[in-house]
């Protein structure tokens, strides 16, 4: 071949082989076609149904961070959330309503650098029940050594687990306690042993959105701040016929009284441990079996629903302090009942020995007649 043909040829091939190089390059630009690496994980995911309200809705955010998440509720609110410091998650900060459809919308940037959006949209459960709950003690109370936490419901609960789980004690004292299902409507807390004096005790009931079992559901929150008072401890003996009222372990008073009668079980002063409940002014007393109706006392401190007051009883002030007279109650002279009714308060323990019979645990509030180890098989975890 003449040496300037092949000269021209070789030429042309390079020319060739250059031209096909960049015609690659141009059909798949930076980026091409490939997906951006940013991708958005929800939970409830897009689509849910049924989701919790109680559980924080979460957004997340793999290989990428976090631009801008927004949860809108039906009414066109934003839900208000809360974006990490890493922009790799936000997560909503109140609770959401029953029976309603949340929108997800946001955006965020991939390591790539390039745009995710976010869109879905979920509902929320709606139950066949809300149940309200109620608790005891109320806020800013003072109350006695003795006094039980209870939180009631309107309906029997079925998952008392899951309820259980939900309720909270803390006390600056660092006790602990208990709860106890005394029946599918009531749970009460306690410690082993009395309260420490001025203690101050804090309940949460986060119930709101907890399932109950049966389609019911918790309606609300609940919480209570109280305080517990000076320890003030009332012991009978009843064979003593005298009321003795003790603080921190001395007596600071002993007044005559004349309790239930000694020989009739259904008529004496029952033994246990009992807890002040109510305090009147006056109470008029009722027992058309043993012939009185309308009987009005003075200064009734209530200890039992079985029947049992510390009250005022002058007109049987021949037997006081040497006779036990009464249908259960302890009777005391005027200005003694009046000086006890104003010493004490509600949550105070009456402990009662020496008589014929011992009541059974089944007048509230009767959660000091249970023992300790037996108190805490009532716990449903």
């Amino acid at each position: 071949m003449h040496k300037a043909v092949a000269a021209l040829l070789v030429g042309l091939a390079l020319v060739a082989g250059c031209s096909a190089k960049v015609e690659q390059g141009s059909a798949k630009p930076i980026g091409g076609d490939n997906p951006p690496v940013a991708k958005f994980t929800t939970a409830p995911a897009d689509g849910a149904t049924d989701a919790p309200v109680n559980v924080p809705v979460q957004v997340t955010v793999a290989e990428g961070a976090i631009d801008q998440v927004t949860l809108t509720n039906p009414e066109g609110t934003a839900v208000a959330g809360k974006l990490s410091e890493d922009k790799k998650t936000w997560t909503s900060t109140e609770p959401l309503g029953f029976g309603k459809t949340y929108s997800y919308a946001g955006r965020a940037t991939g390591t790539d650098g390039r745009p995710v959006e976010l869109k879905g949209a979920f509902t929320t459960l709606n139950p066949a029940s809300q149940v309200r709950a109620t608790l005891f003690p109320g806020d800013n109370q003072t109350l006695g050594v003795a006094v039980p936490i209870k939180v009631e419901f309107d309906v029997d609960v079925a998952d008392r687990a899951t309820v259980e789980k939900a309720l909270t004690v803390t006390n600056s004292a660092g006790v602990q306690g208990s709860w106890a299902w005394l029946s599918p409507r009531e749970v009460h807390y306690r410690p082993e042993k009395y309260w420490p004096a001025n203690t101050r005790i804090h309940v949460e009931a986060k119930l709101y959105g907890v399932p109950y079992g049966g389609g019911a559901y918790g309606r609300a929150d609940v919480t209570s701040d109280f305080t517990i008072g000076r320890n003030q401890v009332v012991k009978i003996d009843t064979p003593s016929h005298q009321l003795v009222v003790q603080r921190d372990g001395q007596t600071v008073a002993t007044y005559p009284a004349s309790f239930g009668k000694d020989d009739d079980p259904e008529l004496t002063t029952p033994n246990g441990t009992f807890v002040v409940m109510q305090k009147f002014d006056s109470w008029s007393f009722d027992n058309p079996r043993y012939g009185y109706t309308n009987v009005v006392k003075k200064w009734a401190v209530r200890f039992s629903n079985h029947g049992e007051f510390i009250h005022e009883n002058n007109d049987n002030a021949g037997n006081i302090g040497r006779v036990n007279s009464s249908h259960g109650c302890a009777n005391l002279l005027e200005a003694d009942a009046k000086a006890y009714y104003d010493s004490a308060l509600v949550g105070d323990p009456v402990e009662v020995t020496g008589a014929i019979t011992t009541l059974p645990a089944q007048y509230d509030w009767y959660d000091w007649q249970i023992p300790w180890e037996q108190w805490k098989t009532m716990s449903a975890l």
